[in-house]
């Protein structure tokens, strides 16, 4: 009886423990996982912005909001490469709602409610809603769609109103972001000193002669470097060393690569799906139903190549063929078929010199003129136009020649198209074009081409089936399940003969392992499960199955000899300035460059004779903006520079002559230059400032 007392008198605990086993079984994973609230409200924490916590529910649900943004938008889920971007972007959005709220209301912004319906249904209605509502035939905005659609609101479902009300915020959100961002920008202001300064550093040329002693001139074990001397450099630019957070990792890949039977069974589908492009009379519809393409159907504009992989293999492919299969380059078997050949409207490709007028008073663009006037006389001279682009040019294209590639009539303003379309053979146009934006100097370099084709494109990616990656998949398994630690790791990997590879300085939000994409399951397990020394279960990428071992951990801090990049830094750094101090030791009072290269036969002698005061880099040498300052703090024709230690060696300058920068009556070109540069960083800048500002922390790397 008195057991039968005992039994019963702990039924209620026995009862308990059972229960609170029966909870731990069914949601433990929730309960003791990374987003448990039991175990700590920090393991729910995905940042912290403005001192405000922000949690894993609300970042989700931000990440949902973006994604049905993203769906309404493209009418399709997004890959995993957008889903990381919609990631980041619900993260900026958060960023943006927690601090720049604030700004709005202390500066009084607002969007108001007329404003609001401008927006979406008046006379400017905005970029992002324009776009989802286009007409598919001519693919501009269709105001009819808009309208029907506000007007089925009233009775639409609470969902899709729930919906319009987040978009609309989202415009309102965007608006004020401009107008924040607009009323800075407005703001910037260039001097006209800070315009003669600019104007000066463009145009002050030096003509000089220099040599460049590069550090591998001087053989290492000259130089002594000690392990206390590499901390002590380290400790004494610890700014330069510090570390973040980080992970050294080892890993073996087992590729996916497709069999020979994978081969041969996508080659048998390809070509039975070849038999029925050749007869169906609905090329785009069948490419699109069965082609893995990204752009199965495509129009080929007038100057534009058909794709390589057909002309590689075929010289003149004739409408309604079917040719191929051929083998990418990206592992895939395609075939193309030219449905359609015509004549289209002319494109013609051209290049041009910009001198941009924009802002100027009519004294200014005359300069301009004249100045442009002078380029095309050096062209016509010397034939080298691309040259005198990169030189002279005032827009993008100067980088590249001047190029603009193929461009039909209407892509320019009038002015521009005229010149260029009424040309009747290739070459500089002996004349200068004016438009709104400035003076042109314009080449002709292919005249005008009409003829346009639409090809269909079948395409079928060659990949691993399913039996394939299961084999790859065991040897993959019996690798990890009898590699317990690094010895058995390296020992077993050797014996396999696989190949280890090696990331170091991976941090928390690295995405890949070196050029292996799509690794963020394995940078999550370095940075929340492993410890050092631990070996990994198999993780499954597209294209390889990966076993993965810690090698090291570094916490954020300072710099240290036993972080093997850093001691590899600094035992580099140390080793030049050396290396820089035991060259200047032995040209110390070598009167001529040829001397001193007789003592550094690796030396090169080198003269530059257009060298201008905003230039960073000497031709033939490299990065040296030190040399180029102390190349123009000279004055006197043969006055030499002292040696000068830069990145690449040391540098000994010599000026032949130096012509100052031409005064000029007006720099507005120059003012509008720095304040258009200032204007267009001004809203990346603001942001860096306010997540500073603001001590944003991100700790999402944890979750995804």
């Amino acid at each position: 009886m008195a057991l039968i007392k005992q039994i019963r008198q702990r039924t209620g605990l026995a009862i308990g423990v059972i229960a609170v086993g029966l909870i731990f079984f069914l949601v433990g994973g929730d309960i003791l996982g990374p987003n448990s609230m039991i175990l700590g409200s920090g393991r729910n924490t995905v940042g912290e912005i403005a001192g405000e916590d922000i949690s894993y529910e609300e970042y989700v649900q931000k990440i949902e909001e973006t994604k049905l943004r993203f769906q309404q938008n493209t009418g399709r889920n997004p890959s995993e490469s957008e889903l990381s971007s919609i990631r980041d972007q619900a993260w900026q959005a958060l960023i943006v709602e927690r601090i720049f709220a604030a700004q709005y209301e202390e500066l009084g912004m607002q969007v108001s409610d007329e404003e609001l319906v401008d927006m979406v249904q008046g006379k400017n209605i905005i970029g992002q809603l324009r776009n989802q509502l286009t007409n598919p035939q001519t693919g501009e905005f269709d105001r009819e769609q808009l309208i029907t659609f506000l007007q089925s609101l009233e009775n639409a479902d609470p969902q899709q109103q729930a919906f319009w009300a987040q978009q609309e915020k989202m415009f309102a959100d965007s608006r004020l972001r401009i107008k924040y961002d607009n009323m800075l920008a407005v703001s910037e202001y260039a001097t006209t000193a800070e315009a003669r300064l600019q104007h000066q550093a463009a145009n002050t040329i030096a003509d000089v002669r220099h040599i460049h002693i590069p550090y591998y001139s001087v053989a290492d074990s000259l130089v002594q470097v000690s392990d206390q001397d590499i901390r002590s450099y380290i400790s004494d630019n610890q700014e330069r060393f510090k570390v973040g957070e980080s992970r050294g990792l080892r890993y073996v890949r087992f590729p996916l690569h497709p069999s020979a039977e994978d081969s041969a069974a996508t080659l048998e589908q390809i070509n039975g799906l070849i038999a029925e492009l050749r007869e169906t009379n609905n090329d785009s519809a069948f490419v699109v139903r069965n082609s893995e393409a990204q752009n199965p159907f495509v129009r080929i504009n007038p100057g534009d190549p058909l794709p390589q992989n057909l002309t590689n293999n075929v010289e003149n492919p004739e409408p309604g063929e079917v040719y191929g299969p051929f083998l990418s380059n990206t592992s895939s078997y395609v075939a193309y078929k030219i449905t359609d050949r015509f004549e289209g409207d002319p494109r013609m490709r051209a290049s041009h010199i910009l001198l941009s007028t924009e802002g100027m008073s009519d004294e200014a663009k005359e300069q301009v003129r004249q100045q442009a006037q002078d380029v095309l006389d050096e062209v016509n001279e010397t034939g080298n136009f691309e040259v005198a682009a990169a030189q002279y040019g005032q827009d993008a294209t100067s980088q590249r020649g001047g190029d603009l590639g193929w461009f039909y009539r209407d892509d320019f303003v009038t002015e521009f198209a005229d010149a260029v379309f009424e040309a009747n053979t290739t070459g500089v146009i002996n004349r200068l074009v004016e438009t709104e934006y400035g003076f042109h100097i314009i080449k002709v370099t292919e005249l005008q081409e009409t003829l346009t084709r639409k090809v269909a494109v079948l395409e079928l990616d060659l990949i691993a089936s399913d039996v394939t990656r299961n084999d790859v998949f065991r040897n993959a398994d019996f690798f990890a399940a009898n590699s317990s630690n690094p010895a058995t790791f390296t020992s077993n990997a050797e014996k396999e003969g696989y190949n280890v590879l090696t990331a170091t300085n991976v941090g928390p939000t690295s995405r890949s392992l070196n050029n292996m994409s799509g690794a963020r399951e394995i940078v999550r397990w370095a940075f929340n499960d492993a410890s050092v020394g631990k070996v990994s279960d198999v993780f499954e990428l597209d294209d390889a199955y990966v076993v993965a071992l810690l090698a090291s951990k570094t916490e954020e801090g300072d710099g240290s000899i036993n972080n093997p990049e850093i001691k590899a830094q600094a035992t580099l750094e140390l080793r030049n300035d050396k290396k820089a101090a035991y060259i200047k030791g032995k040209i110390d009072g070598l009167e001529t460059f040829e001397a001193i290269k007789e003592v550094f036969p690796d030396a090169t002698i080198g003269s530059t004779p257009d060298l201008r005061l905003n230039a960073s880099t000497l031709p033939g040498v490299g990065f040296a903006p030190k040399a180029i300052g102390a190349i123009f703090g000279l004055e006197e024709s043969g006055e030499k520079t002292a040696p000068i230690q830069e990145d690449i060696g040391v540098i000994v300058a010599e000026l032949n002559s130096k012509i100052p920068a031409p005064e000029i009556a007006d720099y507005t070109r120059y003012q509008n230059e720095i304040t258009n540069n200032a204007s267009q960083r001004t809203s990346y800048m603001i942001m860096m400032a306010m997540e500073e500002l603001a001590g944003v922390k991100d700790y999402r790397y944890k979750f995804f």
